[in-house]
């Protein structure tokens, strides 16, 4: 983990695709302990919004700069240090809940033990279903998936799209007390992108993005 007061700096942020601006310029900053929600209209550009933070996309214009003490983290720096939930994101089908989580844990160079893997499954609900295969899995599964990845990652920063999509209530309870003990601790920071109102209070501000005409 990366040392120092971690900062996310977000200044005069665009982006287009090819003549179409996504979203108007934005600019917010987060600290140590903070989260915050990204909100707007469906297709203002929420999601491209945490993609470009996460080094995942470059933005046309402005800067999303993610620092450490004085260090600022490239995008590849990045990788190590963001927990990301999207709809996008998917496991393997064809392997097992454990064998998915074994797999990503080791292009991060990590190797898993089964104690942990046990843990962070419980934690979200999936005790006993880490032999079964993704395929056999439901789509709320497949997102509590997600989040222990995220637990076993032990990231500093959490960027969440749609965060309880396709979650039932007990779902959204443990994706609330995952987003609660993150915030607790003041070396992290937590972004949050939704248009759901039981959401929209999860964070300390709201960022609205808009489109341009």
């Amino acid at each position: 983990m990366m040392s120092g007061e971690v900062n996310l700096k977000v200044c005069d942020l665009s982006h287009s695709f090819e003549e179409r601006q996504v979203f108007a310029p934005v600019s917010f900053a987060l600290k140590g302990g903070e989260a915050g929600v990204v909100s707007g209209a469906n297709g203002a550009g929420k999601s491209t919004l945490l993609r470009i933070i996460a080094g995942l996309l470059l933005p046309k214009s402005g800067t999303a700069e993610i620092l450490f003490g004085e260090q600022s983290l490239n995008a590849e720096e990045r990788r190590s240090q963001i927990g990301y939930v999207a709809p996008d994101l998917n496991f393997y089908r064809e392997l097992t809940a454990a064998e998915n989580l074994q797999f990503f844990a080791e292009m991060q160079g990590r190797i898993l033990t089964k104690a942990e893997m046990i843990e962070a499954l419980t934690h979200v609900g999936l005790r006993g279903r880490g032999r079964d295969p993704l395929r056999t899995y439901s789509s709320g599964m497949r997102q509590r998936l997600k989040y222990a990845w995220v637990l076993l990652q032990k990231a500093p920063i959490l960027l969440l799209d749609e965060p309880t999509s396709n979650l039932d209530a007990e779902g959204t309870e443990i994706v609330k007390e995952i987003i609660a003990e993150h915030r607790s601790r003041p070396e992290t920071l937590t972004l949050i992108a939704t248009n759901e109102s039981d959401e929209l209070g999860w964070g300390d501000f709201t960022v609205m993005l808009r489109q341009t005409l």
